[in-house]
């Protein structure tokens, strides 16, 4: 058979800034290879049987005999496409004057290694529930750096990954890449077109420069939930902005001079304004009065700076005092540069530091008012701030922060993008027909940040690493100092591109400054099966996180916590892997790369967003599966069930021998009782060494006494049971969100499930799609609810009437099959793998099972009271735990440690 040609595209969108650097005197650059992921997963709801139609302006899809690679518990699992013969490569450049920026999409995973242990698929038959593969696609958006003086090892880098001929996973056929067209825009198009031809053998075409910067702003502000945030005084603050509120806005870009565009919406936009006094100027008159030799360089030198000694301030001219009638204060600067004027001093003279900071505000406070004034004839509120003079320095955003407030009299912000490096070449991916972004939802997009992604981890300046060997040489040659992580130099052989290899920039005692590192852009997740849980009350105003991590004192301990748990996790992790050598030399790079992701959230907190506990024990999980531990405490979990459940038909015998009442009081007894057992609490660990799981329950049950510290048990039993004047509340649909495997599920909350079923409830049990701790999955729900049903009538029926014995249970109770009609006991994964779960981002399955749901009841620390605790609903809902933590027990329930929660709210 003929192979097809390779479509290939490939992008280049030029930084505005625009100025030549000195290619053999500049000591102080580098040659940095900068590499971030996206992940992208696409969706089609066809029938998998048939071919898409092809579309020559871009390669399609063939998803006839798709099929998953690896596990199927990976939470991104990559898709093999057997009859796909036209790639679905597309890459962009974006060449500027001192910096290259290249973005390629690949439909292959980094991933070399798979866990073929637990290679299965959930067995549910989930009555009413619109069930999706999750998810369908796999790949990956890369996002690559390099100096424009150096251009040749972009080309390099090209050429190795042969990404001009679609990819290195691509079949190379000589000559079929002789009209192969790479688009471009901004001036690099032309400069560097004959170059692209010559040792690439490609074309360039121009796509507009201002069309791609508004696209990818639209994108990243519409998609991205933590994306904008303000900075004032040194600090940072996510703001959430509602997509019907977005428009207009006013961006302003800031390179060699300065563009003031309107934006209206999609597509709509016009530049309005603009002033020549801009980034060129800053680092043109500092290169003239300094001779600093990079505009890193020169923006360091401002961080030492004193700006008093030469400008003019109107304590100067008043004697030391405010100008309080017209409100200035002393401080504020009359004239830049003005003291020169009086003073007897020569250029050399002057400190450098002091000169580049005078510098820096004088072209910051005038970019902000102008921008202000812009903002203020259109009857803008919305100023959003990019480009390459901003590049997330703090005192730049600082300043022009601060004129904008000023000026404003605080009625406009400032605002800046995480992203905003990434906007010409973001909007330049996505002027490709059927990108698949425009349909794009916030709650679609998870943002991961894995070790190798620049400056991931502490000051480390290099490529993002796919190849997990790779990937843990790199950690094995860290140098620790303190809080800052550094590699050796170099890691790569001479005349090679630099991939693996680290350059540490020369600047400022061989580390990278603070700023430089302070914003962080991490592997965007594509998932279209993610929705918003349907059952909030008012999403837009829902925050998942309980505990506020704003507060330093708050975050130190919480890193206490999680440092101290790590030893203990590591043995875990590598006693599941068998405790061989692989698995030792894992789990040690596992330790070091979730150490370094902590010392670097200690030094800048809002480095990878918006920070929350749950953010923080979601990365513990995330670096765990980096580094191939898929299921750490698969054993003890194992052991923990088969214990819990040889004791369950004893407890559901002593159950059905008690009234209505007290076998209500005793099943939630039961339940925060059971919550006991958290191998991510150290209380609860210690408590492991003291018994076997079965005498901790008991004692934890004998423990159990009303009325406990959050107590709503009356309320909650007037609504199931009724009262002398008010009927019973019967519930159609029940969602149980389950915690911990062994006595948690087993002993907890499959006997409520069973009193909700009895009652003729509908029942889903809600649990995380992937590992986390000892939580329980939804992948082995099935097996426990099978060897539960062997032992209970009501479990049987309910669990074949939801269709979860089909595979699961070879063997009923009595062996003969019951045709008497049950409720449906039903399984639903969330979505997730953490111990706690953002509502915001939910399975579509759980979304479709929520919309006849009528109660929610949450369970465990992680799911009711690190999230959610302050969460408000359409319906009923249940909150229930055992706080395992002191400090969590003093701040949440002014209680102490073991108290219990149970916390019941009518629907409104």
């Amino acid at each position: 058979m003929a192979a097809k040609p390779i479509q290939n595209n490939i992008v280049i969108d030029e930084h505005i800034i625009n100025h030549e650097e000195e290619e053999e005197d500049n000591t102080n650059t580098n040659t940095n290879t900068n590499t971030n992921n996206i992940l992208l997963v696409k969706e089609e709801d066809i029938d998998m049987s048939n071919s898409i139609h092809r579309c020559g302006s871009r390669p399609q899809l063939d998803l006839s005999k798709a099929a998953i690679q690896g596990s199927s518990e990976e939470r991104d699992p990559t898709i093999l496409l057997p009859n796909q013969s036209d790639d679905i490569s597309h890459l962009a450049l974006d060449i500027g004057g001192s910096l290259i920026k290249l973005v390629y999409f690949s439909r292959h995973e980094d991933r070399s290694v798979v866990d073929d242990k637990n290679n299965n698929k959930i067995s549910t038959n989930v009555k009413g529930i619109n069930r999706r593969c999750f998810p369908i696609l796999g790949g990956r958006l890369h996002f690559v750096k390099f100096e424009t003086n150096k251009i040749n090892e972009c080309l390099d880098f090209i050429s190795s990954k042969q990404l001009h001929r679609g990819g290195v996973d691509v079949p190379w056929i000589p000559n079929q890449n002789q009209n192969a067209v790479i688009k471009a825009t901004g001036g690099g198009a032309y400069k560097f077109a004959d170059l692209f031809k010559e040792r690439l053998g490609v074309s360039l075409d121009k796509e507009d420069e201002m069309n791609c910067l508004v696209s990818g702003a639209n994108f990243l502000l519409k998609a991205i939930r933590h994306e904008a945030f303000t900075h004032m005084e040194g600090q940072k603050e996510f703001v959430q902005i509602d997509q019907n509120e977005l428009f207009p806005y006013l961006l302003v870009n800031v390179g060699s001079g300065v563009s003031m565009i309107k934006v209206d919406g999609d597509g709509k936009f016009q530049r309005v304004s603009g002033t020549n006094v801009g980034g060129g100027t800053y680092w043109g008159l500092g290169r003239l009065l300094t001779k600093c030799k990079s505009f890193d360089e020169l923006l360091e030198l401002s961080q030492r700076g004193d700006n008093r000694t030469i400008d003019m301030l109107v304590g100067d001219i008043y004697g030391g005092m405010d100008y309080a009638k017209i409100g200035l204060s002393a401080s504020t600067i009359a004239s830049s540069f003005g003291k020169a004027i009086s003073d007897t001093k020569d250029l050399e003279d002057y400190r450098p530091e002091d000169i580049s900071l005078s510098l820096l505000r004088m072209i910051s406070y005038n970019i902000g008012q102008i921008s202000y004034l812009n903002a203020l004839r259109f009857g803008i509120k919305r100023i959003f701030f990019g480009g390459f003079f901003i590049r997330g320095h703090a005192y730049t955003m600082d300043t022009i922060s601060f004129a904008v407030h000023f000026w404003s009299k605080g009625e406009a912000q400032a605002m800046f993008l995480r992203h905003e490096g990434f906007l010409g070449a973001l909007g330049a991916f996505m002027s490709y027909e059927k990108h698949g972004l425009d349909d794009l939802m916030v709650h679609q997009l998870v943002e991961r940040f894995p070790m190798g992604a620049p400056y991931t981890g502490g000051k480390i300046h290099g490529p993002a690493l796919g190849d997990l060997n790779e990937k843990i040489s790199w950690m094995e040659k860290f140098v620790r100092r303190g809080t800052e992580i550094t590699a050796p130099v170099p890691m790569a052989p001479p005349g090679t591109t630099g991939l693996g290899g680290f350059e540490v920039p020369s600047s400022k005692g061989g580390t990278l400054r603070s700023d430089a590192s302070a914003l962080n852009i991490g592997v965007l997740h594509l998932v279209p099966t993610l929705d918003v849980f349907p059952l909030l009350a008012d999403p837009k105003t829902y925050e998942p996180n309980t505990i506020d991590l704003s507060d330093h004192s708050e975050l130190e301990y919480w890193f206490t916590v999680l440092s101290g748990h790590l030893p203990d996790l590591v043995d875990t992790a590598v006693a599941s892997e068998g405790g061989t050598d692989d698995a030792k030399r894992r789990g040690d790079a596992f330790a070091r790369a979730f150490s370094a992701h902590l010392a670097r959230l200690m030094e800048e907190p809002a480095a990878y967003g918006k920070l929350g506990l749950a953010n923080l024990l979601e990365l513990r999980e995330e670096c765990l599966r980096e580094f191939q531990f898929v299921d750490a405490y698969r054993s003890i979990k194992q052991r923990e069930n088969e214990a819990s459940l040889a004791v369950l038909p004893d407890l559901l015998a002593e159950l059905d021998n008690m009234s209505e009442e007290s076998r209500l009081h005793t099943l939630i007894e039961g339940v925060l009782a059971a919550n006991i057992f958290d191998w991510g609490s150290r209380a609860c660990v210690d408590l492991y060494h003291q018994g076997t799981i079965i005498e901790i329950y008991k004692m934890s049950r004998d423990k159990m006494k009303r009325p406990w510290r959050v107590d709503d048990f009356d309320l909650l039993k007037a609504r199931m049971l009724g009262t002398d004047g008010n009927p019973p509340h019967p519930y159609k649909r029940a969602l149980l969100f389950v915690d911990n495997s062994g006595a948690d599920i087993v002993l907890g909350m499959l006997p409520l499930a069973r009193e909700l079923l009895r009652r003729g409830t509908e029942v889903v049990l809600v649990a995380n799609s992937l590992p986390a701790l000892n939580d329980v999955t939804a992948m082995e729900l099935p097996e426990i609810v099978a060897e539960a049903a062997k032992h209970c009538d009501i479990l049987r029926r309910a669990a074949e009437a939801g269709g979860l014995l089909v595979d699961a249970m070879t063997n009923t109770l009595d062996g003969s099959k019951e045709n008497s009609y049950s409720v449906p006991l039903m399984v639903v994964e969330n979505g997730c793998g953490s111990p706690c779960i953002d509502l915001r981002q939910v399975s579509s399955e759980l979304a479709d099972a929520a919309k006849d749901a009528d109660l929610i009841i949450l369970e465990g620390m992680g799911r009711s009271l690190h999230t959610n605790y302050n969460a408000k609903f359409k319906c009923d809902a249940l909150k229930l735990a055992m706080v395992k933590n002191q400090r969590l027990a003093e701040k949440l329930i002014k209680g102490k440690i073991y108290d219990c929660v149970c916390r019941f709210e009518a629907a409104p």
